[in-house]
């Protein structure tokens, strides 16, 4: 599956907060990209730039291209609910995505790759699709040779507290999507309304 390659500190400059990492780079160079980017205005953007702005940082925050993304509000918009905020829920609800949150890996594209390459399975069974979609009560562990696999497993930090809608177990390695999230959970900072109006145009 196709998935963005390029300069990440490129894309967290162009939208000034660390969309793609830790942003070390954003405090001593926050300007624009591109060779004139210091002497360069950031312009006041009209009302479709913004929706269009807002729709790419899910985008790249989540590592989605524009089919896979227009499907899932497609998806989220047939179910009941503010089709933003079940956008959001879907989005969290991805597997390479849980298993970021559940700190099995230190970012979302290394998590893509450890569902890719058969590490992960979800109620026992080897998913490798980063793109599936947990639904509550499921579990997440590594498989069996990948638990005894010391560098993978030097990598995993843990889960963040904050999420609550997780749970993980550090001895067994083993994770429970306990639920959809709030939105006001999701920490990302995303203004779905906007990618709405986007899509309703």
């Amino acid at each position: 599956m196709a998935r963005y390659t390029g300069p990440k500190t490129k894309i967290s400059r162009i939208f000034g907060e660390p969309i793609l990492g830790n942003g070390k780079y954003l405090g001593k160079n926050s300007n624009p990209p591109g060779q004139h980017g210091a002497n360069r205005k950031r312009k006041q953007l009209g009302e479709y730039a913004l929706q269009l702005r807002e729709k790419q940082k899910a985008k790249y925050t989540y590592g989605l291209l524009e089919r896979q993304f227009r499907n899932l509000f497609d998806e989220a918009t047939r179910r009941k609910g503010v089709a933003g905020e079940v956008l959001i829920k879907l989005l969290e609800a991805r597997l390479d995505n849980t298993v970021f949150r559940l700190g099995i890996a230190p970012s979302r594209p290394a998590a893509r790759q450890l569902v890719s390459h058969k590490h992960i399975t979800v109620n026992g069974i080897v998913v490798n699709t980063p793109s599936y979609q947990l639904k509550p009560g499921d579990v997440i562990s590594l498989k069996n040779k990948t638990a005894n696999n010391s560098a993978l497993t030097s990598v995993i930090r843990g889960k963040n507290p904050k999420f609550s809608w997780l749970d993980y177990n550090e001895k067994e390695m083993k994770g429970v999507f306990i639920a959809y999230p709030e939105r006001e959970s999701v920490p990302e900072n995303i203004k779905e309304q906007l990618i709405v109006e986007l899509y309703s145009k």
